[in-house]
């Protein structure tokens, strides 16, 4: 590996081969649809791109590389911010990426506001389903760089623990030779969802696929109002999240799991840990992440720290 390329990270994680090659699409693939926040529409095409050169945001003739050095905090998405170009709620498409290996990718948005400076996702169904059907619909291919020459893929395994935490709140990774997930939530003032646990198998792109993909983002009815004046949610629907009501319980059954809110944190984390992918190296660590009332502040705060930037 050149030196421009080098991997970047903290002591706390070592770069091991995966004993395979990095991927890309085989196509181009065009999906349009509706944003959760903003409640625009936007048209997001999917390009196969070079080995080595990993994923990226284009709009405008401006590109955004999907790292955690340009990860923003903002409330209910993940945004990436460049030169003053901003694009919300990423974490759903990076998490399909991410787990389905699709190493090397260019994004490109088109249907911006009036200042052109500020796009976001689709939502879709309010789940990742969308975006492993456009993955599937292309497959994928081995990835070449400007000479033709396919690149090994890398892994980070970890040395020795980590953590990120606040407010009785954390995210954690611990040494393993799989990647698993246990996730856990609690929502005491809705009992239908209340404390929940989830934890995958070794996870790899069918367990993904089956049992993380298709959970939709979720939100209690009764704290709808408060988030529209904070300007979100403006997209919002029973057709893009389930939605649970205090005393109601769901609005919009059957859902696809009984601990369907559960998985979607996981998906959400799979996709805000993929911002420690680099030069189209596995961002998801190979460990057994244990989180428990996280979110993306925490899940971008866990990337940091993998990367040495706290």
């Amino acid at each position: 590996m050149c030196a421009s390329n080098a991997l970047r990270s903290s002591k706390l994680v070592s770069w091991k081969t995966t004993g395979r090659l990095q991927q890309t699409l085989a196509a181009c693939v065009e999906r349009r649809g509706k944003a959760l926040h903003s409640g625009k529409f936007s048209t997001v095409r999917l390009w196969p791109e070079l080995a080595s050169r990993g994923r990226s945001f284009d709009f405008r003739s401006n590109s955004i590389p999907v790292s955690v050095e340009f990860a923003q905090l903002s409330p209910l998405c993940t945004t990436l911010c460049k030169d003053g170009f901003r694009i919300r709620t990423v974490e759903h498409l990076l998490s399909a990426l991410e787990a389905l290996g699709v190493d090397n990718c260019r994004i490109e948005i088109e249907d911006f506001d009036a200042q052109g400076r500020d796009v976001e996702i689709p939502i879709f169904d309010g789940s990742a389903r969308e975006w492993v059907a456009a993955v599937e619909e292309v497959g994928l291919t081995v990835a070449t760089d400007l000479n033709g020459k396919s690149v090994e893929k890398m892994a980070p395994y970890l040395n020795e623990g980590v953590y990120a935490w606040r407010n009785g709140s954390f995210v954690a990774a611990f040494p393993s030779e799989v990647v698993q997930i246990t996730y856990g939530i609690n929502f005491p003032q809705a009992p239908v969802i209340g404390c929940q646990w989830f934890s995958t198998p070794p996870l790899d792109n069918l367990v993904y696929s089956k049992e993380i993909a298709l959970s939709r983002t979720f939100c209690i009815y009764e704290e709808v109002e408060q988030m529209r004046d904070a300007g979100l949610i403006k997209g919002g629907s029973l057709e893009n999240a389930i939605v649970c009501s205090v005393n109601k319980g769901w609005l919009n059954p059957p859902l696809h799991f009984s601990d369907e809110p559960c998985r979607h944190k996981i998906l959400d984390l799979i996709g805000d840990l993929s911002l420690f992918a680099q030069f189209g190296n596995q961002g998801l660590p190979v460990a057994h992440i244990v989180a428990y009332k996280g979110g993306h502040a925490l899940h971008v705060d866990l990337a940091r720290r993998l990367i040495g930037l706290i």
